[in-house]
């Protein structure tokens, strides 16, 4: 993790040469824009690389979050105040990678946890990556419950992704690729626990993506990078559409979290890093949840950004890509050596 770390803090660095403020690093100041709210801060130790949020099903007031990279297979419930209310640990699970994390539903029907370990900083060493699936307990105390899981694979090839979304609507997940050229891939309509599940293209990801959600209705779905998010309709098959609305994110240590709060009317950014703060941002009037609206309604606006905000972003992130990826090449001489 340390070497990603660097990574990083060096692509800020290209970024910003000659910038007052670093974005990414640690002494940047945060949630500078009067609509920033705090929703919690993660203070417990055990809590340092936070990189998925997902709002419980069952238990109003948690979100679930879990370690990047190195830890321990284990999801933490958070309550309102960010206090850990009770740790799941997956039996029968690893934490190679751990990325991201969706609420969905087992076979059955009931509420589950998905944990994605789907992150692959050497941008294709891994032939496979994993999903695991654990029962959303009715009862919130600290347990071991067994992980179910489900080996991806993608039509293309490895790659390195930090974005995984589960439809609400139709239970079907969704993995976008970081870096370079990101892609959305969809999920077969049902998982299977015995060989390999293959995602295929069904669209375009924003570069650097680092976490993604659909909205508790399905009407929409945002993907999150370092440094912004953009919000999607999501069309009549299920899959995110056309953009809605690109969205400026508070300023945070390293960005890696989203998911929708249980009304659908905000979102809940996170970041890795000791103590830092959740914040809550409301989406936009046409992004929110509406008895009148269908699914088709969400996506009806093009981006009103005019696409210069977005453009800055992509920028940022490409140089950002490009110090990782010589980061990592750096490392693969030093161990070649």
């Amino acid at each position: 993790m340390s070497a990603r770390r660097a990574a990083v803090r060096a692509g800020a660095a290209l970024v910003l040469a000659g910038a007052p403020v670093c974005l990414l690093c640690p002494s940047a100041s945060a949630g500078t824009r009067r609509d920033d709210a705090v929703a919690f801060t993660i203070k417990d130790l055990r809590i340092t690389e936070s990189s998925g949020l997902a709002a419980s099903a069952r238990h109003r007031g948690v979100v679930y979050t879990h370690n990047d990279s190195g830890g321990v297979p284990k999801v933490y419930a958070l309550g309102p105040d960010g206090r850990v209310a009770a740790v799941l640990t997956l039996a029968g699970a690893g934490a190679r990678d751990w990325e991201a994390m969706a609420i969905g539903k087992d076979g059955r029907g009931r509420p589950a946890i998905f944990v994605a370990d789907i992150g692959d900083n050497l941008g294709g060493a891994w032939p496979y990556v994993t999903v695991y699936r654990i029962p959303e307990p009715t009862r919130l105390v600290s347990q071991t419950l067994q992980a179910t899981r489900f080996r991806i694979k993608y039509e293309d090839g490895p790659r390195n992704a930090e974005t995984m979304m589960i439809n609400p609507r139709t239970n079907r997940l969704y993995i976008a690729s970081k870096l370079f050229g990101g892609k959305v891939y969809e999920a077969p309509a049902r998982l299977r626990t015995g060989g390999f599940n293959v995602l295929r293209k069904v669209g375009d990801a924003p570069a650097i993506a680092t976490d993604g959600a659909f909205a508790p209705d399905g009407r929409t779905c945002v993907i999150r990078t370092y440094f912004g998010a953009r919000l999607y309709s999501v069309g009549a098959d299920g899959r995110p559409g056309k953009t809605i609305k690109s969205l400026d994110l508070p300023r945070q240590v390293q960005g890696e979290s989203v998911t929708y709060t249980p009304d659908g009317r905000s979102l809940l950014v996170g970041s890795e890093g000791r103590s830092q703060p959740v914040y809550r941002l409301p989406l936009p009037e046409e992004a929110r949840p509406s008895p009148a609206s269908s699914p088709g309604n969400a996506g009806a606006g093009n981006d009103t950004t005019g696409g210069h905000r977005d453009a800055t972003n992509t920028r940022m992130a490409l140089f950002l890509a490009l110090a990782i990826a010589a980061a990592v090449g750096y490392g693969l001489l030093r161990r070649r050596r």
